[in-house]
């Protein structure tokens, strides 16, 4: 049995992306809803996994630059967290990068979320900040 797997979300899929980060940014992390979507929602590379019932259960996105890409907006229902479904869109995200041309990933971790991402292979860089009252800490990955 193979597990969780993540796709491209499409603009059909929006609705439930957005009421997924809505859930986990704004009612479970006290996020501000006004700062949660953003104008970078609509040129991002949005990957989503869904769960056996097809309910989205994790997301994120990809922000491509000059030669840069930053992963933000990564997601997973509290349901599915540690069974591979952030793993999966996380690896969705890092496949879209390589295809743009992409070779180093950036993303801003939430230090609980730290452990996670290292074992994705990547690397703090920098100190502790807060970013939507939230202890962030930057991590670089090589693709």
């Amino acid at each position: 049995m193979t597990g969780p797997s993540a796709s491209v979300a499409t603009a059909a899929d929006w609705p439930e992306v957005a009421a997924l980060r809505r859930r986990v940014f704004v009612e479970e992390q006290g996020v501000p809803a006004e700062i949660e979507q953003d104008a970078a929602d609509a040129t991002a590379v949005h990957a989503l996994s869904r769960d056996l019932a097809g309910r989205v259960v994790a997301t994120g996105r990809l922000l491509v630059g000059e030669g840069t890409a930053t992963i933000g907006r990564m997601a997973a229902d509290q349901e599915v967290r540690g069974r591979g479904h952030g793993a999966a869109v996380l690896a969705e995200l890092h496949h879209q990068a390589v295809a743009r041309g992409i070779r180093q990933i950036e993303l801003h971790a939430q230090v609980t979320a730290r452990g996670f991402y290292e074992r994705a292979g990547y690397t703090a860089v920098g100190e502790e900040y807060l970013e939507a009252g939230i202890p962030h800490v930057t991590m670089v990955r090589r693709l």
